[in-house]
């Protein structure tokens, strides 16, 4: 990857706002927040971990339960009203995003996309509404990865990069507030093995890497509709999915 910019821009010297879910499935349209981390980070100096745990209102599958480990009646007997969580998690990414700061998400494409259906079912404010503008900057290390390792084989699940990276979180990964530290450990080590990313300015560092997750979903979807499995397209929409709001509010 060639260089975007020319001095060190700083951003990696924080503030950074990681952000996770954990979730009753992987449809972004249709399925609920269980619990939400965002952390705080700026590196060397602090870092601040806030948690949330929500009743999603409807039945947590086993095999979400499986994955996180809260059920439907932990949720309920402990978690919060949606309404009320997400309001705060949502005004806490804006925040930061206002102050052109970065969320770093891995697979920002889902958690984002997801935020925002959940806040439209609600009928709160999304975060591109609260913003005026799409929500930006957004650093995803996934799609790093994609993009300057696309040749490496295997999985780029976050536990595979943490091996990559040989990061060692304080606990078993699928845990919110586990993930995004984990997730901003990732992306440190990313910055040691590509410094030059740290020049990078924010805005076009965020545009970079709308167009290598474009290019990357272009190629999965073109494997996908040569394929007789018949798998459906995977959106090229980076850092989040507009469209499944309008599905979600029409519902």
């Amino acid at each position: 990857m060639g260089r975007l910019g020319h001095d060190d821009t700083g951003w990696a010297r924080g503030p950074l706002l990681g952000f996770d879910t954990e979730t009753t499935g992987i449809d972004v349209a249709h399925d609920r927040i269980v619990s939400a981390a965002v952390v705080r980070r700026v590196p060397g100096e602090r870092t601040d971990v806030r948690t949330w745990l929500i009743d999603p209102g409807v039945a947590i599958p086993a095999e979400a339960t499986a994955i996180h480990g809260i059920t439907t009646a932990h949720a309920r007997a402990h978690g919060r009203a949606p309404e009320a969580a997400l309001e705060e998690i949502a005004a806490t990414l804006a925040d930061q995003l206002r102050a052109d700061a970065p969320v770093v998400a891995y697979n920002a494409a889902y958690d984002l996309s997801l935020l925002d259906v959940e806040l439209g079912r609600h009928g709160l404010a999304t975060l591109p509404e609260r913003l005026g503008r799409p929500a930006a900057p957004v650093v995803d290390p996934l799609v790093l990865d994609r993009w300057l390792d696309g040749a490496r084989e295997g999985k780029r699940r976050l536990g595979d990069l943490c091996a990559l990276y040989d990061v060692h979180g304080a606990g078993e990964l699928h845990t919110a507030d586990v993930d995004v530290l984990a997730t901003l450990d990732v992306l440190d080590a990313q910055l040691v093995r590509h410094p030059h990313l740290r020049s990078v300015a924010l805005d076009a560092l965020h545009a970079a890497q709308a167009g290598a997750h474009r290019a990357w979903a272009e190629r999965v979807n073109a494997e996908r509709a040569a394929s007789p499995e018949g798998r459906p397209p995977t959106s090229t929409a980076w850092p989040a999915e507009p469209r499944a709001v309008h599905r979600a509010r029409s519902a």
